[in-house]
C-alpha cells in the first residue's frame, strides 16, 4: 500500500521547529510514523503544502505529518476502514473523553462538522478520488488518577485524573501535545495495556509471575517488565520498575529510583536521581539528584543537581542549572493557558502543568518557573535581582545572553518562521 505524507508547515511555539521533527517517545515524530506504518506499506509520497493527491486508483493511507498515532489505532482503523471499503477519514465525537480532555484543546487540526471531528488522516481502498465518510474509533480510554490533592487544596477540582485511551491519535499542535502524546497517551497508556492485559489473560500473568520468581526479583523488576538495552551499566543498588525500557550503553549509578519510563541510548544517570513517567533522549545526563515527574526531557540535553522537572517539556542541547524549581499547581483558580495552535493563548484544560523550554537553551541556577510558562530555543537566563521568578512566557529578544559583550558566543539555532539565522555565528 502507498503511504502520502502531507507537510505541515507551521512551527511548534516555543522550538520553533515542525511537529515533524519533534520527538515523541524518543523519535521524532517522522520517524515513529513510519515504524508504526512499516507492517502495512510498501511505498511513500510526501506532498509539499497545497499541493493536490495524484490520480492513481489504488489503496492509499494520506496522513498530515504532525500526526502522532500508534500501532493499536492504526490496525484497528484500518481493519474498520478495509470492511467498509470506502473512503474514509478519521474522526472523533465529544463522546470520546481522551480526544476531548487532552486532544481537542489548543488544537487547530481538527474540522468540525456535525458531531464530527474530523483528523487528517484517510484511507482510500481505490485511491484519492471519492469524498470520504468519517470512521470513528474509539479510543478505548480509562480513568488513571495521577494527582490526590488534600481537601484543603481542592476547591472544585478533587481528585485529578486522566482519560487514559488504550489507542492514541492526536494531532501535535501545541507543546502541551507533546507532553500529553508522551506521558498521557504514551507511558500511561503503555502501562494501562498492561494492566488490560494482565485482566484478559491469565496465561500473560503466570509466564509475568513465573519469570520473576525464576529470577528472585518482584514482578515490577522483572526482564518482562524492564527491558534493558545493550552495554549498560547499572548499580545494583538502583531500583527499577517497569514497564521501563531503557537503551544501549546507558549508565545508572547507585541510589537511582526509575519507574515506567522511556530511557534513550547513552544516557547517564548519576547517583540518587529519581525518573518517574518520563521520557528521557538520546545522549542526556542528569547529575546526582536531578528528578524527572511526567516530563518529556529531549536529546543531549542535561539537568543539574537538586533541580526537579514536574509536568515539563525540553527541547534538544539544552542545560537547566542546579537548584532551579518548575512550579506546576496554579496556586490562583484561574485556569492555566498555553498558546495554541494558531499562536494564541487558550486555556489547557489542565489544572497541574509545567513549563517548557525550547532547544539550544542555557538556565542558570535558582530560577523559578511559573506553571506553563514557555522559554523560546536559544535563550539565555542568569537568576539576577531583577529576574529570578519567570512570571511570563520568555521570547529570545529576552534572552539575557543580549547584554554581554560576546553575545554571538550563544547561536541562534532555531529561529522563527520567516527569520533566518544571523550570519555572525
Amino acid at each position: 500500500m502507498l503511504k502520502i505524507i502531507l507537510q505541515d508547515l507551521r512551527h511548534i511555539s516555543p522550538f520553533n521547529e515542525r511537529a515533524r521533527d519533534l520527538r515523541v517517545q524518543n523519535k521524532p515524530l517522522w520517524l515513529l510514523q513510519r515504524d508504526v506504518l512499516a507492517p502495512y506499506v510498501d511505498q511513500e509520497i510526501e506532498l509539499p503544502a497545497g499541493a493536490g493527491l495524484p490520480e492513481m486508483d489504488a489503496p492509499c493511507l494520506v496522513y498530515r505529518d504532525n500526526l502522532f498515532f500508534d500501532e493499536f489505532y492504526l490496525a484497528a482503523f484500518l481493519a474498520a476502514a478495509k470492511k467498509r471499503n470506502c473512503a474514509v477519514q478519521a474522526a472523533f465525537t465529544r463522546a470520546d473523553l481522551a480526544f476531548r480532555e487532552h486532544a481537542l484543546p489548543l488544537s487547530s487540526s481538527y474540522t468540525r462538522i456535525g458531531e464530527h471531528y474530523l483528523a487528517e488522516l484517510w484511507y482510500y481502498p481505490h485511491g484519492p478520488q471519492e469524498t470520504p465518510e468519517p470512521l470513528v474509533i474509539d479510543l478505548q480510554s480509562v480513568e488513571v488518577g495521577y494527582y490526590h490533592i488534600p481537601t484543603y487544596m481542592a476547591y472544585e477540582q478533587g481528585n485529578m485524573t486522566y482519560r487514559v485511551p488504550l489507542r492514541s491519535l492526536m494531532a501535535i499542535d501545541s507543546w502541551v501535545h507533546i507532553y500529553i502524546a508522551d506521558v498521557v497517551f504514551g507511558l500511561f497508556g503503555r502501562g494501562a495495556r498492561f494492566e488490560d492485559r494482565l485482566a484478559r489473560e491469565p496465561l500473560f500473568k503466570l509466564r509475568i509471575l513465573a519469570r520473576a520468581m525464576l529470577e528472585g526479583k518482584q514482578v515490577l523488576q522483572s526482564s518482562q517488565l524492564v527491558k534493558i538495552g545493550k552495554g549498560c551499566v547499572i548499580d545494583p543498588d538502583a531500583v527499577i520498575h517497569g514497564p521501563t525500557t531503557i537503551g544501549n550503553n546507558v549508565t545508572i549509578n547507585a541510589g537511582v529510583v526509575i519507574e515506567n519510563c522511556i530511557i534513550g541510548d547513552n544516557v547517564n544517570i548519576s547517583q540518587g536521581c529519581q525518573l518517574m513517567l518520563s521520557v528521557v533522549g538520546d545522549g542526556a545526563f542528569l547529575p546526582f539528584r536531578a528528578s524527572l515527574f511526567m516530563t518529556t526531557f529531549m536529546d543531549n540535553s542535561m539537568v543539574a543537581q537538586n533541580t526537579c522537572l514536574q509536568m515539563c517539556v525540553v527541547g534538544r542541547n539544552t542545560f537547566i542549572g542546579a537548584g532551579n524549581t518548575f512550579t506546576d499547581f496554579n496556586l490562583l483558580s484561574n485556569p492555566l493557558r498555553a498558546i495554541d495552535g494558531e499562536g494564541e493563548l487558550k486555556v489547557t484544560n489542565n489544572p497541574v502543568l509545567g513549563g517548557c523550554v525550547g532547544h539550544n537553551c542555557r538556565i542558570g541556577s535558582g530560577l523559578i518557573i511559573f506553571p506553563a510558562r514557555t522559554i523560546e530555543s536559544d535563550v539565555v537566563l542568569f537568576a539576577s535581582s531583577e529576574r529570578r521568578v519567570i512570571d511570563r512566557d520568555i521570547r529570545y529578544e529576552d534572552s539575557d545572553h543580549h547584554h554581554l559583550p560576546n553575545a554571538s558566543a550563544q547561536p541562534r539555532l532555531y529561529p522563527r518562521p520567516g527569520e533566518t539565522r544571523p550570519e555572525t555565528w
